[in-house]
């Protein structure tokens, strides 16, 4: 039988806690809420954890905080939660890991909306086996398309968020073909994205600092005026 994915709700006010763990299980997830950062990690130890909910405000360690640990140590999908509705909130979560991002008040079917097209995202990603497995190489880079593994042409290690091996992988697999803002939405975030959704330009304003950071004089994802976005190198699968 398949395991239902399991949704942690990481919320210090008791009555939102309950509110939203009542909401995912309804639509069928397994769920365990937590009222603080510890909490949270206890139950980690125990379980697998699939998407975690943070409030940014919690007591003892922060959101942001445990976001960071969690794009260092696990491959659990980060969804912010919080009232604050300040872009710089919403870029620092985004710029240390996070998924996603969502300010209270917010539409309980936008959340699980967003919450399932996280899922799709992990879900997408086949296991390491020799015969699934695909390396792709550009522009000196190689990606492997399982481990979610990027080298860079020195052949240092590059870590990717979800959301960014997500756009990574659009562009190398339309090689030198213009992209336009909605297609990159749709293919990264789902038919649940919003045109006003800013959370795919921090992720490809973040993702091509990256690239550019081994090379400054060389432009892999390059803009389009008036088009989109393109990745300007020849793809090779090895």
């Amino acid at each position: 039988m398949t395991r239902a994915p399991l949704i942690a709700i990481v919320e210090d006010d008791p009555d939102i806690r309950s509110l939203l763990a009542e909401l995912f299980r309804r639509e069928g997830f397994d769920v365990e809420a937590c009222g603080d950062a510890a909490q949270f990690d206890r139950l980690r130890e125990n379980r697998r954890v699939d998407v975690a909910i943070l409030d940014i405000m919690l007591p003892g360690e922060d959101g942001l905080s445990l976001c960071r640990r969690l794009r260092a140590t696990g491959d659990t999908a980060v969804m912010m939660v919080t009232a604050k509705g300040d872009d710089i909130d919403r870029i620092i979560g985004l710029e240390i890991g996070a998924d996603d991002y969502l300010a209270k008040p917010f539409n309980p079917r936008e959340l699980i909306a967003r919450v399932r097209a996280l899922l799709r995202r992990l879900q997408a990603t086949p296991p390491a086996t020799g015969q699934e497995r695909e390396i792709l190489g550009f522009g000196g880079w190689r990606l492997d398309t399982a481990s979610r593994d990027l080298t860079s042409p020195s052949g240092e290690p590059v870590e990717l968020t979800g959301g960014e091996f997500d756009l990574l992988i659009t562009f190398v697999r339309r090689p030198q073909r213009v992209l336009d803002r909605d297609q990159l939405l749709d293919w990264t975030r789902g038919r649940g994205a919003t045109p006003f959704d800013r959370t795919i330009d921090v992720q490809l304003s973040r993702l091509r600092k990256k690239l550019n950071a081994h090379d400054p004089n060389t432009t892999l994802i390059r803009t389009v005026r008036g088009g989109g976005y393109m990745l300007s190198a020849p793809v090779r699968r090895e």
